[in-house]
Formats: C-alpha cells, sequence, structure tokens
C-alpha cells in the first residue's frame, strides 16, 4: 500500500457537491463543466486536482512547443492539460499534463473513451506518489497505450515507462547528464536541456539549487 503524506492525502479527499458524495458519470460531468476548477472522477468519487507552479508550467510549456515542432510530419498530435480523458473500463475521467493521440485516438463524445498513445505528468510534491503509482495502474487499461513519460519539477530527472509486451513495462531513466531523453513510440527525441528552459529549482528535496536558461543547466 502506498504511504501517502498530510498533503497527498488532503489532495485525495472526494469533495461534496449538491449535498452528496457519490455521483453518477452524467452528474460529474454536469458539475464540471459548470466549474472554474478541474477535477477528476473515479468510481463515483469526485477529486479536486492541484493548481501548477510556475516550474510546471514552464515545463508543460517547453514539452508541448518540442512535441509540435517534432510531430509535424507524424499523425499524433500532443494536447495540454486541458484535454480530459476517461477510461471507461475503470470509470477514471481526469486531465493528464500532456496527452498525444494518433490517428482515431480522440473520444467523439464526453463519456467516450480516450486512446492516447503516450501521457505524460509533470511530477510535484502533492501528486508524485499518486501519478507514480495508482493513476499509472489506471492508465495502464488504456488500449494502446505506449508510453508514460514522468518529469520531476523539483529536480532535473525524467523517467519513463515503456510497454513492451502483453502488462509488462521497462523504465528508462534521465538524468541532467543526458543530451536527449527518447519517446520510441513517437520516434522522437527531446532535448533534455529544453525541457527544463527557465525553471529555477529550489532546495526542498535536499538538491543542489539549479537553474536553468538558455538551453545551460548551472549551479546557482
Amino acid at each position: 500500500m502506498e504511504n501517502y503524506d498530510e498533503e497527498e492525502l488532503m489532495m485525495r479527499e472526494p469533495i461534496a457537491a449538491y449535498g452528496k458524495k457519490v455521483f453518477t458519470i452524467e452528474e460529474y460531468l454536469e458539475f464540471e463543466n459548470a466549474s472554474p476548477a478541474k477535477h477528476e472522477y473515479y468510481q463515483g468519487e469526485i477529486f479536486a486536482m492541484a493548481g501548477a507552479t510556475n516550474d510546471h508550467c514552464y515545463i508543460e510549456r517547453n514539452l508541448i512547443v518540442s512535441l509540435v515542432m517534432g510531430l509535424k510530419k507524424s499523425p499524433c498530435e500532443p494536447l495540454g492539460s486541458n484535454k480530459r480523458l476517461h477510461i471507461p473500463s475503470n470509470t477514471l475521467f481526469t486531465y493528464p499534463d500532456i496527452s498525444v493521440y494518433c490517428q482515431d485516438g480522440l473520444p467523439s463524445t464526453e463519456t467516450g473513451a480516450s486512446f492516447p498513445k503516450v501521457l505524460i505528468e509533470i511530477l510535484s510534491k502533492s501528486t508524485r506518489k499518486y501519478d507514480r503509482g495508482k493513476k499509472f495502474e489506471l492508465y495502464k487499461d488504456i488500449p494502446g497505450f505506449q508510453e508514460y513519460v514522468l518529469v520531476d519539477s523539483q529536480k532535473p530527472a525524467i523517467d519513463i515507462y515503456r510497454k513492451i509486451t502483453g502488462t509488462a513495462w521497462e523504465l528508462k531513466q534521465y538524468t541532467i547528464n543526458d543530451i536527449w531523453i527518447e519517446i520510441k513510440s513517437l520516434n522522437l527525441r527531446i532535448s533534455f536541456k529544453k525541457i527544463y528552459e527557465s525553471v529555477k529549482f529550489n532546495n526542498q528535496m535536499g538538491f543542489p539549487i539549479l537553474n536553468v536558461a538558455k538551453g545551460k543547466i548551472q549551479r546557482a
């Protein structure tokens, strides 16, 4: 069982709306479409989603730009964190930081199944265990899902899980010493330093303070 700290548990506490805590999918969508904030839905419960830090936003922007440029001649396209994803087999509705859809992967209706080939989550203190654990297990139910990219927003580190066969996945880890990360299912390489451009890491996790600007990672 995952060990969650107090902040993580608070982020996963179901919310109450309309005087109730258990919702149908239709009730969730009605609530969500009227809400200025984003929420996840899972097995009848609605969960508030955390806001993003500046560094999170820089990383998301850098990745979107790199993916758009790299996939120009591809049938695939990246979509940002406003794109809602639905997995009917386990009921999850959520908003990945970045989804890459190819050909007919996009749902045709609000309740339709989503079929992204690649999902990218930007890890924060409050979401890292959920993104690595339960959320990844739920994502594995997506047919055609090939790679899961986890980009740390608190240190320069990127993990990519690649589906091998059946239920088997392999992990490739990238660090500050790597020039590129490789998303094999998209036949794409992205500059490691470009992903962290404009990011200023703090020292909350005991790592050296680093500044990333103009493609260079420097110790402050």
